[in-house]
Order: structure tokens, then sequence, then C-alpha cells
């Protein structure tokens, strides 16, 4: 009967563990994406993540298989199921896993032999105890509670997940050392070892994490400003043209009224025609151009407009932009130019058969620019792990469009939405400004 009590104690101390790492490895991801299909399919993804953490914490039980065993079937059993949900990619699932299990492992032991030294007996580090069961689910109960605090205040703690991770592993190598110096409670030495050189790969483990991320972020910003740079040299040309273009017409307008003017009064009526006739081109041009004050709106928005007119698509411009403010020209470029590149290519997919229009909306909410873009689609767009992937033949520069969107918008308190629905595709950015002096 204790023996049968003991082996459903363990299966259902496992389980919550197994779900507690899926839980907090879940809150790395975010999906902007929601639909009713989308949930269901979530939910029943999360019941058989559920029965499967079950079944291996009763085989692991019942089959009596060594600690190491345990750690690595919940390591292998925590990295598949986060790159199932699409939570980590593999490999990221697989560093985070052994992180997770590591460190439950090692506060597991140190919760229990500081129990241990506390009431001087040795029984609180036998699992197979009543003493032992208490430590084991007094630690999980507090694993548990970790689990809720992240649940509750899901953004704090996103913002602060490696800190909390640097806390865990430099205060756990710090309760081993002090353990070790202790005299309460005897604690074998080859034990007390290995627990130490798990404390310190833990350490380890987190510089390497923080030395990659911050490769990854440095690499993601040089790719960022090669983008940058690639789209303001491309499209400055045209900007220049359409600015040669409209002031040689100021410039020559008191000449062709002139002109105009004595064709007229001889009564050369056709002449006259002809001649508006060659200077309609020219001017229809000058009144499709956008002028929002904003030089690199301007040649965004333009340049961005005469390659849709040559696909044949028709693009609507509505802009209200405010002047002076805080946001610099290269972020605006990130963002304006990448979700209209984005729009460009998408709708070049559509049919000719078939409506071919962008939508370009930019507005100020009091102290809020809204930049909506809004598309055709020729098919719904690819997700994988919950971002949106894109079409085009190439990679390269292609793939950064909305992640580069994304990291300028979020230096200004601001995000980039997608969504889809009746075969047109939106996204939205959102920044939060300030006005500037001007001398």
């Amino acid at each position: 009967m204790m023996e049968g009590m003991l082996l459903l104690s363990d299966a259902a101390a496992g389980s919550v563990r197994a779900l507690a790492g899926l839980f907090l490895m879940s809150q790395q991801h975010r999906s902007q994406q929601k639909d009713a299909y989308q949930d269901t399919w979530k939910h029943k993804k999360a019941a058989t993540a559920l029965a499967g953490a079950v079944l291996l914490e009763v085989l692991i039980s019942v089959m009596g298989f060594p600690e190491s065993y345990r750690v690595g079937l919940e390591v292998l059993w925590l990295a598949c199921c986060a790159s199932w949900f699409g939570f980590l990619e593999i490999r990221m699932g697989f560093f985070v896993s052994i992180f997770y299990a590591a460190a439950v492992s090692l506060w597991q032991f140190l919760f229990a032999a500081w129990l241990g030294v506390l009431f001087h007996s040795a029984a609180w580090l036998e699992a197979k105890t009543e003493r032992g069961q208490i430590a084991l689910w007094i630690f999980h109960v507090l694993l548990s509670a970790v689990v809720l605090y992240f649940f509750m205040y899901r953004e704090r703690a996103a913002k602060n997940a490696f800190r909390f991770a640097s806390v865990v592993g430099v205060a756990g190598f710090m309760a081993v050392i002090t353990l070790s110096e202790q005299t309460v409670l005897k604690i074998a030495d080859d034990t007390l070892g290995m627990w130490t050189i798990l404390a310190v790969i833990l350490m380890m483990s987190l510089l390497v994490f923080r030395l990659r991320r911050q490769y990854e972020t440095e690499r993601e910003l040089a790719k960022l400003k090669s983008e940058q740079a690639e789209l303001l040299e491309r499209d400055y040309t045209a900007l220049n043209n359409a600015y040669a273009l409209n002031a040689k017409l100021f410039h020559d307008f008191h000449n062709h009224i002139g002109v105009l003017q004595q064709l007229l009064s001889h009564r050369k009526v056709d002449e006259a025609v002809q001649y508006l006739n060659a200077l309609q081109a020219p001017m229809q041009e000058m009144t499709d151009t956008v002028w929002t004050g904003d030089e690199t709106i301007d040649y965004l928005i333009n340049s961005k407009a005469a390659a849709a007119k040559e696909g044949g698509i028709q693009m609507l411009v509505q802009v209200e932009f405010p002047r002076h403010t805080n946001i610099r020209s290269a972020d605006l470029c990130a963002i304006l130019g990448n979700l209209l590149d984005n729009a460009l290519e998408a709708s070049r997919q559509v049919p000719v058969t078939k409506q071919r229009e962008i939508r370009l909306t930019i507005r100020r909410i009091h102290q809020m620019l809204v930049i909506k873009v809004e598309n055709p689609l020729a098919a719904l767009p690819n997700e994988k792990e919950g971002v949106l992937q894109t079409a085009k033949a190439q990679n390269g520069l292609h793939g950064w469009g909305l992640k580069s969107a994304q990291t300028a918008a979020e230096k200004y308190d601001g995000m980039v939405q997608t969504s889809y629905a009746d075969e047109v595709f939106r996204a939205v950015a959102t920044l939060s400004y300030k006005g500037v002096k001007v001398d």
C-alpha cells in the first residue's frame, strides 16, 4: 500500500514538474493571430501534452528508472512539446529544457537539504520517507506558485525571465557552497561535489546564453541598418527626380502661361490644346505626388506608389503626419518601407482579374502615430511557430521585413500587429511620439 502511494506521489510530482516547465517555456511565445480553429487545436494539444506528461511520469515511477534517466526523459518530452506547440525551435528547446531540469533538480535537493539542516534530520533527503515526501511536495507547491506568478504577471515576468534565471543559478551555487560548510547534516562529499559542478554548469550556461542573445541582437541590428541603408539608397533617386520635376514645373510656370496666352491671342486653339496636352503628363505626376512636409515620408510613399503603378496596382493614401517629432527618419524607413514592400509583394501575387489595391493610412491620435497598410491576398499567409513567413522567392533581406519594423516600433513603446480577414491583410504599426522644438 505504502509503495503504491509513493509511486502515485512521484508520478504526480513529476507531472507537476513537467507541466510547470512547459508553461514557463510557453511564455517565450506570443502569437498575435487568434481564431476559433487555432484555439480548439491548442486545447487539443494541451490535453495531449497533459496526458503525455502523466503517462511519462507513471512509466518512470513504475519502471523505477534512476534519477538520470528520469531527467533525460523529462528533458526530451519538454523539448519535443515546446517544438510541437511552436514555443521554441528544437535546439533552443533542448537548451532551455536541460537548464530547467537541472535547476529544478538542484533546488529540490537544496530545499530538502536545508530542511534537514533546520530540523537536524537526514530523513528530509530520503524521498521514500514521510519527511522526504513532505519536502518534495512543499517544493512543488512553491514551483507551482512561481508558475502562477508568471501567469498573473506574464508581461513583467517575460521581461525579467533572464534576470530570474540568473538569480536561480547564482543563488543555487551560493546555497551549495554554504551547505558544504555546515556541520549539522552529514552529506557525502561526492554528492556535494556533484551538485556544485551542476551549479557551476548552470551559471556557465546562463553566460553562454547571454552572449548568444547579445550576438544575435547585434547581428539583427546590423542587418536592420543594412536594410535601412539599402532602402534609402534605392529610393533616394526617385525622390530627387520628383523634386526636380516639380521645381522645374514651378519655375517654368510663367513661361507656359505666356506661351498659352500668345497662342490663344492669335486664335491658335489647336496649338494651345496640343501644348496643354504636352503639359498634362508632368502636371498629373505632380498632382499624384504625396506631400506631407517630411522628406522621408514623401520619398517612401511616392516611390512605392510609382512601383505600384508600374505593376498595375492602385495605391490609396491618406496621410496626417505630425511635424518635428522625436521619431528618427531611419526608424520610419524601417517601418513604413518594410510594410509597403510586403504589401507590394503580396499584391503582385494577386491575379490581375481581381482588384489589386493597397491602402495606406497614417493618423496621429493624441501622442500616438498609427500607420496602417492594407493589401489583398492571393492566398492565406504561411505561419511557422506563430510567426508569419515570407512567400518571396529570395531570402536575405526579405525575411527581415516585419521583424525590422517591429524592432523599430519598440524603440517608441510601440508594436506592429498583423491580421488577415476576407482576403485582406492588415499591418498596423503604433508608435508613441513627442514633439521637438526646432530653432
